[in-house]
């Protein structure tokens, strides 16, 4: 009896040992603002199934690479690629190379607090660069009108909102205006952070969302959930195609659909402006930024295990959260990606 009772003992000390042991793994990560939504809601379900938690400061794309480049976290997210500078960098400073690892498929819509417009207005490229440039700075601008003739728009000032943070929506943003406008390419550019010509910065989309929820007459550039959580109209964008587009999951899939025939090894993508009568021409990947080798062996496996979780499962969740899942032909580039990850050289293995 004594031995039967012992045996229970040490198989109950196992189990909660182990369970103990999977309860403390904890992965570190922070970045972008405009997946934080699908996130959140990734980094929970895959608690509940694994007990890993994962902690995540949403804080910017550039403030993710930066993290990313101290290694002060265990993985990075950002909406705009890292620059060839930005990879060699984090590879002289932690020994080993950077893997993007595409995860969703978002829009980035151009928002305005206009009472009284009950309908979405139209805008295009060229409209929209001289909106941010400060050259069209009245909502009833001839040109603003040409592309609205069923709308009474009011005799109000523009006030542009941008981000203040390092920030992948921005570098979407201004990389579809580099692509539409040549003098936005010249005087301004792209990037995670450019020097606005003219506008009030707020930190991260729930920043610019709030100047734009606040103040009457204002425009600015936000990611879709943020737009449909604060219930702000965002516009119709004519495409590539002279099409005016919705943002929505079918539109940002429709812009993707070329991507995995010409998508480049390292996996930095860009979408913007692309070819298709459906496509929304302010689309991106958003990405995850991994070590391609880690050193410690049970933070590896639970992030290796949590990224295979979320090209699976994960992407089942995207579309109520106003993302689009990414293409099967993309996962399957990711999965590729993910098992060539290693800690401390040697392969990866997960259950």
């Amino acid at each position: 009896m004594k031995v039967r009772v012992k045996a229970i003992l040490i198989v109950l000390l196992i189990l909660l040992t182990t369970a103990l042991v999977k309860a403390q793994v904890q992965l570190n990560a922070a970045g972008a603002t405009f997946p934080y939504v699908i996130y959140s809601k990734w980094f929970d379900e895959f608690k509940k199934q694994t007990g890993v938690q994962i902690n995540y400061q949403s804080i910017g794309s550039g403030g993710g690479i930066k993290q990313v480049i101290e290694g002060t976290v265990d993985f990075g997210a950002s909406d705009g690629p890292m620059s060839d500078e930005q990879l060699k960098e984090v590879k002289q400073k932690r020994g080993t190379e950077i893997i993007h690892i595409p995860t969703v498929l978002g829009a980035v819509v151009v928002c305005y607090n206009l009472p009284g417009i009950n309908k979405p207005i139209k805008l295009d490229g060229a409209t929209i660069a001289d909106i941010f440039l400060g050259k069209i700075y009245m909502w009833n601008d001839k040109r603003i009108a040409a592309l609205n003739p069923d709308l009474k728009l009011p005799n109000k000032s523009i006030i542009v909102a941008h981000r203040s943070d390092g920030s992948g929506t921005t570098y979407i943003f201004t990389n579809y205006l580099s692509k539409v406008s040549n003098e936005w390419a010249k005087k301004v550019g792209y990037n995670t952070s450019v020097n606005w010509p003219v506008g009030l910065g707020g930190k991260g989309n729930e920043g610019v969302s709030g100047i734009i929820k606040q103040t009457e007459g204002a425009i600015g550039y936000v990611e879709l959930a943020y737009a449909v959580k604060n219930k702000l109209p965002y516009a119709l964008i004519k495409n590539k195609a002279g099409n005016f587009i919705e943002a929505n999951f079918k539109t940002v899939t429709a812009a993707s659909d070329g991507a995995s025939k010409n998508m480049p090894d390292d996996l930095r993508a860009m979408i913007t402006n692309a070819d298709g009568k459906d496509s929304y021409p302010i689309s991106g990947f958003t990405w995850l930024l991994v070590y391609k080798d880690m050193k410690d062996q049970r933070k590896a496996e639970a992030l290796v295990k949590f990224l295979k979780w979320a090209m699976q499962k994960g992407q089942s969740f995207a579309e109520d959260l106003y993302y689009a899942p990414l293409p099967k032909s993309i996962i399957k580039l990711n999965e590729k990606k993910i098992n060539s990850l290693t800690v401390n050289g040697k392969q990866i293995v997960v259950k």
